[in-house]
């Protein structure tokens, strides 16, 4: 049952005058305000809520505030003294927020929220598989401010004092220390964190709007694993044999850490050689083929099909093991367990039977035939390092 407050308001803080009556009444325009209202729940006791109404679109926010309905002595009314009034800051400011917006303002408010206070919270509250890489993009950004921009302290830094030119020299500074898509991937992830500023209202406009990151083509092929290399690593003693396991199979499957990581023996079918994923990153369902080595690195399936295939540890606690393991191999690579995704697709499209695009693309589950022709790419990039690498036949 949803009842106005204003009623229960003047029985819980007393006679209301008629001046402050009449600046209740003034809240907000007919068609475009913010109104406090109660909910009263089974309890008998009252949640507080906002009616926010505005051009046209009806919207509620419940406070997660309450009120004691039973309150009987001077410190329970008290208590609900101070949650009305909590409340009503609430809805004075979120009204000042959409007025400022709906003019192209951001709220003084707002403009004092601090970048750490905003990312942190951004992070608290983001359910996306991909929350390691904003969290890297936050942490490179803070080293970043440290090492090339010493006199901004990140601690005391508003999210409205980043503007173009910090952008600009932030995409140097990754550049300058990434190899490969790293300071691409990176940046991306950063432009996404300020788009969310922008959603909150935090800024009116993204500082990185217009700013480019370009991927180092060069240093990508340098994350590329040959059949060969595989080969050799498969034949290299690994501390780890789950994660030894796990990683071969990406390289015969394309499969992502994430998906590799929570691969259950449900999702093979051993009597047609296939193996069915909801991919984490896309929400995509990815059918792929296994080969017989495929079929051997995941074993006899145990009675539990509900059983994962791999226990893994977490995501950087693989790759340091992964890292020592690349080493003992002797292969002089940058490796991450991505590259082992990067290799399946390019090892596919140089293989004899020279699948086209359409089929890696599905194998590899991607949503569009773009994400696939990066790899196309870095085959022709590898074709004229092989030509190039050609003696020179001086006659």
């Amino acid at each position: 049952m949803f009842v106005n407050n204003n009623q229960s308001i003047t029985k819980q803080m007393g006679t209301i005058t008629g001046t402050e009556k009449a600046k209740k009444t003034k809240k907000g325009t007919k068609k475009n305000n913010v109104i406090l209202r109660e909910k009263e729940l089974a309890t008998g006791n009252k949640s507080l809520y906002l009616d926010i109404y505005r051009d046209g679109q009806r919207t509620y926010e419940f406070l997660k505030l309450h009120i004691n309905s039973k309150a009987r002595t001077p410190l329970e009314r008290q208590q609900n003294k101070e949650t009305y009034e909590l409340a009503e800051n609430i809805r004075t400011q979120r009204e000042s927020d959409l007025n400022h917006k709906a003019h192209g303002y951001i709220s003084p408010a707002k403009k004092k929220v601090s970048y750490c206070d905003f990312v942190e919270t951004y992070l608290k509250e983001y359910q996306k598989k991909d929350i390691r890489m904003l969290k890297l993009a936050d942490s490179r950004f803070k080293k970043f401010l440290a090492e090339d921009m010493p006199l901004v302290k990140i601690a005391t830094l508003k999210i409205n004092e980043i503007d173009k030119p910090m952008m600009i020299k932030f995409v140097d500074y990754l550049i300058d220390n990434s190899k490969g898509e790293g300071a691409h991937s990176c940046f991306q992830r950063f432009k996404k964190i300020l788009k969310n500023a922008v959603e909150r209202n935090l800024i009116a406009k993204s500082p990185a709007d217009g700013v480019m990151c370009p991927i180092d083509k060069e240093n990508v092929l340098k994350d590329i694993l040959s059949n060969d290399e595989i080969v050799l690593l498969a034949k290299t003693p690994c501390q780890n044999l789950n994660i030894k396991r796990a990683f071969i199979l990406s390289c015969s499957t394309g499969l992502r850490f994430c998906d590799v990581k929570e691969l259950k023996y449900s999702d093979i079918d051993f009597a047609t050689g296939k193996m069915t994923i909801n991919q984490q990153k896309t929400g995509k369902i990815a059918k792929i083929d296994l080969n017989p080595s495929a079929v051997k690195l995941i074993g006899e399936p145990p009675e539990d099909r509900e059983t994962l295939v791999f226990e893994l540890p977490s995501y950087f606690g693989c790759r340091k093991t992964l890292k020592a393991w690349v080493s003992r191999a002797n292969i002089s690579k940058s490796i991450t367990w991505h590259c082992a995704r990067h290799g399946y697709a390019v090892n596919l499209l140089t293989s004899p039977q020279h699948p086209d695009i359409k089929t890696v693309s599905s194998l590899l589950g991607h949503t569009t035939l773009k994400h696939t022709e990066k790899y196309t790419r870095v085959v022709d990039e590898l074709k004229k390092k092989a030509v190039n690498a050609l003696p020179d036949y001086d006659l």
